[in-house]
């Protein structure tokens, strides 16, 4: 017979917070595949358990060479556990090679739920709940970033997003670039520990609160695109909403086109908006060098 892969929810913070099911695991796996095996011998210690099985390191650097190791273990019936840092494997941390591997191999793969910092700041954000996704970690550079934001601009799902705090400024700073100052946020730090806090308002007031520093781990939940009627969107969110597709590789015709459905408006309405926009833009301009 195969073996199994466990996959188990970790502390995002409070030790407390580990799963019954997690120390009676830790104990009786064979392999026990750790993203940092210095934080696997912490949590067992303030958990009380010992573990019997091989402790191997399984983390961004070295998963795709150690997967095939743990997929031949799991085919002859190893019963190996998968834990990272915080949280559920997979979730923007080490596991999805190894869970597609043992798939592909019609092996049993099972979890032990646990705390998820997606689901804690979804549920600590005070916006929208039923229809959300999880959109990770967003590119280090600042055009990508943008480029990826972009694609989002009319989602109107609650966003949620892991963030590094020294990066934190700039990312709400483009969010309410593309997403509008006004739209509502959660910045999520530290949850579960000491110092935990939820700090709510718009995408620009958050970004200027962030301007002074952040520090922690953090989840940031955005609202979704509002749903607008039929007129309910004035002359500049239309262009605004024009000009972000244009930003992200549409063209103007399919932009425009795009902007009028979500709308729910003609879509000469939303093509007259922009004309009248790009005729104020050149007039202001031809303003200023009569100035000069």
């Amino acid at each position: 017979m195969t073996g199994t892969l466990v996959l188990a929810g970790t502390p995002i913070g409070d030790v407390a917070d580990a799963p019954p099911r997690l120390a009676a695991e830790l104990e009786t796996a064979d392999i026990v595949a750790a993203e940092d095996t210095r934080r696997l011998r912490r949590l067992t210690q303030a958990l009380g358990v010992h573990t019997t099985g091989r402790v191997v390191s399984y983390f961004e650097g070295n998963e795709s060479a150690r997967t095939p190791e743990l997929v031949e273990a799991l085919a002859g019936g190893a019963r190996v556990l998968l834990v990272t840092d915080a949280g559920m494997p997979s979730v923007s941390d080490p596991g999805y090679r190894l869970v597609a591997a043992a798939v592909e191999r019609d092996i049993r793969v099972t979890a032990v739920p646990g705390p998820s910092a997606v689901l804690t700041a979804l549920a600590l954000s005070g916006l929208p709940v039923d229809r959300f996704c999880f959109e990770g970690f967003l590119p280090r550079k600042a055009g990508e970033r943008l480029s990826r934001l972009r694609e989002s601009a009319g989602e109107r799902r609650t966003l949620v997003y892991f963030e590094a705090p020294h990066r934190l400024d700039d990312t709400l700073a483009a969010m309410a670039e593309v997403f509008g100052e006004e739209r509502r946020a959660a910045v999520c730090r530290e949850l579960t520990k000491t110092y935990e806090e939820v700090k709510r308002g718009g995408l620009g007031e958050l970004a200027r609160w962030a301007a002074e520093g952040v520090r922690g781990e953090i989840t940031v939940v955005v609202e979704g695109a509002p749903e607008a009627g039929p007129g309910e969107l004035d002359a500049v969110e239309l262009v605004r909403r024009v000009r972000v597709r244009e930003e992200a590789g549409e063209r103007r015709k399919e932009a425009i086109a795009a902007v009028a459905a979500e709308a729910g408006l003609p879509k000469r309405e939303v093509f007259d908006a922009v004309v009248a926009a790009k005729n104020a833009a050149a007039e202001g301009s031809a303003s200023g060098k009569g100035l000069s």
